[in-house]
C-alpha cells in the first residue's frame, strides 16, 4: 500500500453522548449538531432517525458529492439528482443476539440523474462515482449485496422524483 501525503488527508470527527438508545451527536467546532433515536422495538422512542437511517442516507448524499467531482473532471453538467437507498436488514443478530453478522443483507441504491452526458459519459459518471465514493466504498467492501441502478435523464427534461 502506497502512503499518501498528508495534504490529501481530511480528519472527519463527530462525538456523541446519550443515554439509553438516544444520542445527540455534534461536529466539534461547528455549528452542526444532529441526533438519533430507534424504533420502540429496538428500545427507542422514535424521536429522531435511526442510526441506520443516517447511515443510508449518508450513501445518497456522499453519491451526490461524489458525483459532482466527477462530472466536473468529466467536463459534463448535473441537473437534478434523485436517489432512492433501500437497505434490507435482518434483525436477528441486532435484536436477538443470533450468531452471525448484524449488516444489511443488501443495500440497493436508485438514482436518476438529470444530465448533459453522452451515454459513454454518463456510464463512466456511475463508474467512477462507485469507485471514488467512500460511503459507497464502506458498505461494497463490508461483504453485503450491493447494488446501483442509473437511470440517465436529459437535461432540461422533467424529473419526476422516485419513489417506493
Amino acid at each position: 500500500m502506497s502512503t499518501r501525503p498528508k495534504q490529501t488527508v481530511v480528519p472527519f470527527v463527530v462525538e456523541g453522548t446519550g443515554t439509553g438508545v438516544a444520542q445527540q451527536l455534534q461536529v466539534p467546532d461547528s455549528p452542526h449538531r444532529f441526533e438519533t433515536d430507534a424504533y420502540p422495538a429496538f428500545g427507542g422512542q422514535d424521536a429522531a432517525p435511526s442510526p441506520l437511517f443516517y447511515a443510508l442516507g449518508s450513501l445518497t448524499s456522499c453519491n451526490q458529492v461524489t458525483a459532482q467531482l466527477v462530472a466536473k473532471d468529466l467536463g459534463i453538467t448535473l441537473g437534478r439528482l434523485d436517489f432512492r437507498v433501500q437497505g434490507d436488514l435482518d434483525t436477528a443478530v441486532l435484536v436477538g443476539g443470533e450468531e452471525g453478522n448484524a449488516n444489511f443483507d443488501r443495500v440497493e441504491v436508485t438514482a436518476r440523474i438529470e444530465t448533459d452526458a453522452t451515454p459513454e459519459q454518463f456510464a463512466r459518471l456511475e463508474a467512477e462515482t462507485d469507485r471514488r465514493c467512500p460511503v459507497s466504498q464502506l458498505f461494497r467492501r463490508s461483504g453485503l449485496e450491493f447494488v446501483t441502478s442509473w437511470t440517465q435523464v436529459p437535461a432540461g427534461s422533467e424529473v419526476e422524483a422516485l419513489s417506493a
